[in-house]
């Protein structure tokens, strides 16, 4: 049985610990509000310029354009984001075991498969496995910038263009709320023209009227579509960043709590230890006074 000291140096541990979860799950929620604001603004310019690739689509040869050309994926790219830091419950293991089971099991038909991963927990965890890496991106997640992504959406582009990659898949957690995260694998490259419903309605009431394209539409389709890479996949940064911050505020508040479930458990402990020694030291002293008399 532990002794009074002991019982006390646990005591003191574990509430020292819970004050370290209780500020982690603090800075986090002060963090998810930034990483959510973030996430709302970039939304509607991801969802303006993907109605645009579709207007403009529409009325051009995809031929022509390198970033719309389907071809047979004999080799692909796997881009995985994770964080750099742990303390977010099971955030990042979802993502790792999700790219694993889809290289495994070749979802998408390839013979060949490489990884670019953005985050030190993606990259330790693949090491290990001796997997083909194609890129390593750290602090990403750190500090998301647009102009860091699109240099990672410039090479990745590149390579594609070269015809290093047939296809370009992503794997990140889907942001739906503080305490639920959906890990999905959504492909980048080609891409898929897609009519946006919202922006759709709002162009609808423009019909009939016809637009005038300076240069052509084909030469700004040529140059929104890189733009568009690098905008889809700063869009999904942003939402693993929120995520990740959801996951950890959530994970805090739980070890908050069985901290505190932990600390009533030792002070309980330590409440009956201590009557025990007070009830031991009173016989000890009732039998030396009876020895006396």
């Amino acid at each position: 049985m532990p002794t009074l000291k002991q019982i006390r140096r646990r005591l003191i541990s574990v509430k020292n610990t819970q004050k370290i979860t209780r500020a982690m799950k603090l800075v986090a929620a002060a963090k998810l509000r930034r990483a959510q604001d973030n996430m709302l603004r970039a939304k509607p310019y991801s969802n303006r310029i993907r109605q645009v690739i579709w207007d403009l689509s529409e009325h051009t040869d995809r031929d022509l354009h390198p970033l719309l050309q389907e071809r047979e994926e004999k080799k692909a790219l796997l881009v995985v984001i994770t964080s750099d830091r742990g303390m977010c419950g099971a955030f990042n293991s979802n993502i790792n075991r999700r790219a694993e089971r889809y290289m495994r099991n070749h979802e998408g038909g390839q013979e060949e498969l490489e990884l670019a991963l953005l985050g030190r927990k993606g990259r330790d965890y693949f090491r290990r496995r001796n997997s083909p890496i194609f890129k390593e991106y750290m602090e990403v997640l750190s500090n998301p910038t647009f102009e860091r992504v699109s240099e990672i959406g410039a090479e990745i582009t590149a390579r594609f263009i070269d015809g290093g990659h047939d296809a370009v898949y992503i794997v990140y957690n889907e942001f739906k709320s503080a305490i639920s995260q959906n890990v999905v694998v959504e492909r980048l490259l080609p891409i898929v023209p897609e009519r946006d419903e919202v922006a759709h309605e709002s162009s609808a009431r423009l019909e009939g009227i016809e637009f005038g394209y300076e240069p052509s539409r084909d030469a700004i389709l040529s140059s929104i579509l890189p733009m568009y890479v690098n905008v889809r996949l700063f869009f999904a940064v942003l939402e693993s960043l929120a995520a990740e911050m959801g996951a950890r505020m959530t994970a805090m508040e739980s070890a908050t709590k069985n901290a505190g479930e932990l600390l009533a458990r030792l002070t309980l402990q330590y409440n009956k230890a201590r009557q025990a020694s007070i009830t031991t030291e009173m016989l000890e002293i009732v039998s030396g006074a009876e020895a006396l008399k």
